[in-house]
């Protein structure tokens, strides 16, 4: 089974190595999903949405929300993002039963970076 769940944050960035109009500082109301891909264990769950959403808050979106990408991502692209969310959650959503199988990161409504987990090896 495929879980998802998905969260917000606000942010600014600037794209230092990109030449155009998003080389300038300007900001976003970003939307990513996460996907586990598991069995049900003996709760019937792949994982407890309560659990998932406050792994993220956590680690992300507390991180990310009302900050200045470029101080925590370089050259923060959405597929940047994208990894960087993955680097911070795989081993968190990590159960006997799941795990991380993607992250999906929109920058406006009709533009997303969707990582899978055989995309990293």
């Amino acid at each position: 089974m495929f879980l998802k769940k998905d969260f917000s944050f606000d942010a600014a960035h600037r794209l230092e190595e990109y030449h155009g109009k998003c080389e300038a500082l300007h900001g976003h109301t970003y939307r990513f999903r996460v996907t586990l891909k598991g069995t049900p264990d003996g709760e019937s769950m792949v994982m407890d949405f309560v659990q998932l959403k406050g792994l993220v808050n956590e680690l992300v979106v507390s991180r990310l929300d009302h900050s200045l990408l470029n101080d925590t991502i370089p050259q923060p692209t959405a597929e940047n993002i994208a990894l960087w969310i993955w680097r911070q959650i795989e081993s968190a959503v990590r159960k006997e039963n799941c795990a991380l199988y993607s992250v999906q990161v929109w920058e406006t409504s009709t533009s997303s970076v969707l990582i899978h987990r055989e995309d990293l090896g």
